[in-house]
């Protein structure tokens, strides 16, 4: 009786160790399917962005998006930037409605005043008007100026984000850097993600 309670055990182990060897199987051929589609993307990239994006860069790629999860983070993150940038967008085509109006508005009151001048008084008024007309243009283009860099350092921020987001997810090639090279990189390697994503999309809905 222990005999056949002891086989049964062992059986239990065999089927447990057999499932988790199927279950490695299946990670294995999912890493190779991801590692090929992304070579075969990386084929579209420019030269000097393939000579950077080893098959060891391409492997840890593909291991990092085995489970499905960097995908979500990273369609969050594009999400939280369109919207960042639609927002930005939004403002500054606001701001220049409001000088497009303020302009439009010194300009009627001061043709009124100038109507209602006497001709000898009309050097002076033109004058005083055309002061305040470049303190109003000065003004507008602080204010633009102001904008512009408040809209940098807002992207600039949203890349600082993306870029510790995926490092702590462990996705290969993303770290804080400000170097134009190293942030050119991240993107193609954002573009890869966001097309293999599109493919696997795809790939279900046609399995579905």
């Amino acid at each position: 009786m222990e005999r056949f309670g002891g086989g049964g055990g062992g059986g239990t182990g065999t089927g447990g160790y057999e499932a988790a060897a199927e279950q490695l199987s299946r990670q294995q051929e999912r890493h190779y399917r991801l590692l090929s589609e992304l070579q075969a993307l990386v084929k579209a990239l420019p030269s000097p962005c393939q000579q950077r994006l080893s098959y060891t860069t391409l492997s840890d790629l593909a291991l990092a998006l085995l489970d499905g999860t960097v995908f979500e983070i990273v369609q969050g993150l594009l999400e939280i930037q369109h919207l960042t940038e639609k927002n930005l967008y939004s403002q500054r085509l606001q701001l220049h409605s409001e000088h497009r109006g303020l302009k439009q508005e010194l300009f009627h009151r001061h043709k009124e005043a100038q109507q209602c001048c006497r001709p000898h008084n009309l050097p002076l008024l033109r004058a005083a008007q055309q002061r305040e007309m470049e303190a109003v243009e000065q003004r507008i283009r602080e204010e633009q100026r102001m904008m512009d860099e408040k809209i940098v350092l807002e992207l600039d921020q949203k890349v600082i984000d993306q870029q510790s987001t995926l490092e702590k997810a462990g996705v290969s090639g993303f770290y804080i850097t400000t170097n134009p090279q190293e942030l050119t990189l991240q993107m193609n390697l954002l573009e890869l993600i966001r097309k293999l994503q599109q493919k696997e999309s795809e790939s279900e809905k046609a399995f579905s």
